[in-house]
């Protein structure tokens, strides 16, 4: 059986921490599925179509990769699209608490684990919301985002 993985998240925008850990996660499933959440409550910087695109056009070369976009509870959208795993990626100790008390949710409701990969050091500072925040005030993302992500 194909062991996938679903990667939620707002991707607002998709960082190379983001990255970082979907290329660690291919090491360890053999398809993930890049879940791009829609949350009408969450005002977002980037259009839902620049955020798929972007992404797709990152790995247009990597057939294990997929990017959908979904507007569901995450555990039911894994569900539906034959996830067996959720990834997630914690920066710091306060992440933890909040990751695990939806991991064992998800569990409870589906039976779905998921499986949490460490950031690496040189990404623990960023983050998508520091990234546009950075955009709000006319900086240079380039170091924040994946050169193949043609956002800016």
């Amino acid at each position: 059986m194909k062991k996938i993985a679903l990667f939620p998240g707002t991707f607002d925008p998709f960082t190379i921490g983001h990255q970082s850990l979907v290329d660690r996660g291919l090491h360890l499933v053999d398809e993930i599925i890049i879940a791009i959440g829609i949350n009408d409550k969450k005002l977002t910087y980037f259009p839902l179509e620049k955020r798929i695109k972007a992404i797709k056009c990152l790995y247009r070369n990597e057939p294990r990769i997929n990017v959908l976009s979904y507007n569901s509870l995450t555990v039911d959208f894994a569900k539906e699209v034959g996830a067996q795993f959720i990834l997630r990626g914690i920066r710091t100790v306060n992440d933890f608490e909040y990751e695990k008390s939806i991991a064992d949710v998800n569990r409870k409701l589906a039976g779905i684990e998921t499986f949490i990969l460490f950031t690496e050091p040189e990404h623990t500072h960023i983050s998508s919301s520091i990234v546009r925040e950075l955009l709000r005030y006319g900086k240079d993302i380039s170091l924040f985002v994946p050169k193949e992500t043609e956002l800016y």
